[in-house]
Formats: C-alpha cells, sequence, structure tokens
C-alpha cells in the first residue's frame, strides 16, 4: 500500500444497539500517518463509531473498508489482525498482573510489534514501574500501558477513545507527545477526545458528530477561522 493510501474508509454507516439507531449514514475516510479527531458532546456517537469500526455494537451496515478489506461482516478479532488496536474507555489491562507481564501478554497481529524494550524508552514511566501490579498504577500510567500493550500487537491503525480524561496536564502533554511520534512513524490514529486544546495542535482534521451525523469536518488550517462554530456544537 502506497503511503498515501487509504487506511479506513467508512461509506455510510448504520449502527444500532438493539432498537437503538446510533450512527445514521456515516462516511469517513482516513489516510495512512493521518491524526483525526471525533469532537462532539457525550452522546453524538463519537465512542459508537469506534466500536462500530471493530464490530462491538448490536448490528452496523454500510461499508467499512480497511487497509483495503471490506469488514462490515468480519468478527472483531479478525478486525485485528487487519492491524487494528483499538483502546477502551475502560483501558482494558489486566489489573492483576504487573505492567512487565501486561507488555508480554498482547497477541501479535502483525509481525512488526514494538519490543518491551522500545515501549520502556517510549513510556519511561513504565519501565520504572514495571515490578508494579496494574492496580497499583495511577490512572496516567494505566492509561499509557493501555497504549503500550496496541504498540506491542503491531496495530498500524489506532482507535482511541478519551484516553486524556482524568488525567494530569504532564500526562496528558506526554500522550501528545507520543501521539505526534507514533504518527511520524506512519501509524495511523483515529481519537475521540473531549479536551479539544489536547487534540487540537496535533490533529490533521477533525470531525464533528451531532446525534449520530457526521455535521462538519475541519482542517487543521481552519481552525481558527471555525472556532465559533466548534463551540456552538461542542458547548464549550
Amino acid at each position: 500500500m502506497s503511503s498515501t493510501g487509504e487506511k479506513i474508509r467508512i461509506v455510510d454507516l448504520h449502527s444500532y444497539y438493539g432498537e437503538s439507531h446510533i450512527l445514521h449514514g456515516i462516511d469517513m475516510t482516513i489516510m495512512q500517518g493521518e491524526l483525526v479527531t471525533l469532537l462532539g458532546r457525550n452522546g453524538s456517537g463519537r465512542s459508537t463509531t469506534l466500536k462500530s469500526i471493530m464490530n462491538m455494537v448490536g448490528r452496523r451496515s454500510g461499508v467499512i473498508n480497511i487497509n483495503g478489506t471490506e469488514t462490515i461482516d468480519m468478527p472483531a478479532h479478525k478486525i485485528a489482525h487487519l492491524g487494528v488496536g483499538y483502546c477502551p474507555e475502560e483501558r482494558g489491562i489486566f489489573s492483576s498482573l504487573n505492567v512487565e507481564e501486561n507488555l508480554m501478554l498482547p497477541p501479535s497481529v502483525r509481525s512488526d510489534g514494538m519490543s518491551v524494550e522500545e515501549i520502556y524508552e517510549i513510556f519511561p514511566n513504565l519501565a520504572e514501574r514495571r515490578y508494579s501490579q496494574g492496580t497499583r498504577l495511577s490512572g496516567g500510567e494505566q492509561q499509557m500501558l493501555a497504549m503500550a500493550r496496541i504498540l506491542r500487537t503491531g496495530a498500524n491503525i489506532l482507535l482511541l477513545d478519551e484516553i486524556t480524561e482524568g488525567l494530569a496536564p504532564v500526562i496528558v502533554q506526554k500522550l501528545a507527545e507520543v501521539l505526534v511520534m507514533l504518527k511520524k512513524r506512519g501509524l495511523t490514529i483515529l481519537l475521540v477526545e473531549q479536551n479539544f486544546r489536547f487534540a487540537a495542535p496535533i490533529a490533521d482534521r477533525h470531525y464533528v458528530m451531532e446525534h449520530g451525523h457526521i455535521v462538519e469536518q475541519v482542517d487543521k488550517d481552519e481552525l481558527e477561522a471555525k472556532t465559533e462554530m466548534l463551540n456552538t456544537y461542542l458547548g464549550v
């Protein structure tokens, strides 16, 4: 695939939980090496969009093409093997295991997963806490560990849900640096984020969601011109 290739293409995506129709015909394209955010208020459908890409909703219809493969009928574990790493809001680390055990566990979905040594270089905090149990880690350390586990699998498309929520500013700054570094390495990142201050400087584009629709797309160089409109949608 060329370096300018499409990594994710979504056409007319509808998603349902039981009888609830959450996403109403979403269209979205994300290119290799882009960092794209989904902005919107709570309940606008942002987290559901990530879950829909992973096929973790009740049902979905439309087109979801990942790395050139149509995935609408594919189970979640096979989608992961296309190189997709999903970091849910609840982080999903093994709290009874220590940091290093957590890092040794993830299945390899592609051959180019990062070594534990590389992970410790990126996240020195985890190196210091390598023998600490998951339950003993701070929220920020848990978040770093959740991301580190995805990087171990070799995933090159990251779906990240509210990774800065409730974290200290110094940790948020560290996560921003890590995302910029991963982007430079050619990873593709789709980020659900409430913290616009964190997202704005590092993102290439923003999709704004409301009531299960994408209502705006804003490129980074349009941010200043569209600040007022964003404030209206985001209730900042």
